[in-house]
């Protein structure tokens, strides 16, 4: 699994979200998601919106990830400091 196939799968289930996932190796992944379906969740809420997203490969082809889900608001906040 690569990269683009991680974001591919996390835009499935978040189709307004914007996506960038990074690996060394194609087993561990590091993704930034910002979704307007963050917006009032909590951090735990959020991760499992993108786990139901990658479904089984995350069981099976994702060794580790590395999680930055933001709400458009903090996401913008954070780039403007």
């Amino acid at each position: 699994m690569n990269p683009q196939q991680v974001a591919d799968l996390i835009r499935s289930g978040l189709p307004d979200a914007d996506i960038q996932v990074e690996s060394p190796d194609n087993t561990h992944f590091a993704a930034r998601v910002v979704a307007p379906e963050f917006a009032g969740l909590k951090r735990i809420a959020r991760h499992q919106l993108i786990y139901r997203a990658l479904g089984e490969p995350m069981v099976r082809e994702i060794h580790a990830l590395s999680i930055d889900a933001l709400s458009p608001e903090e996401w913008a906040a954070r780039r403007s400091s």
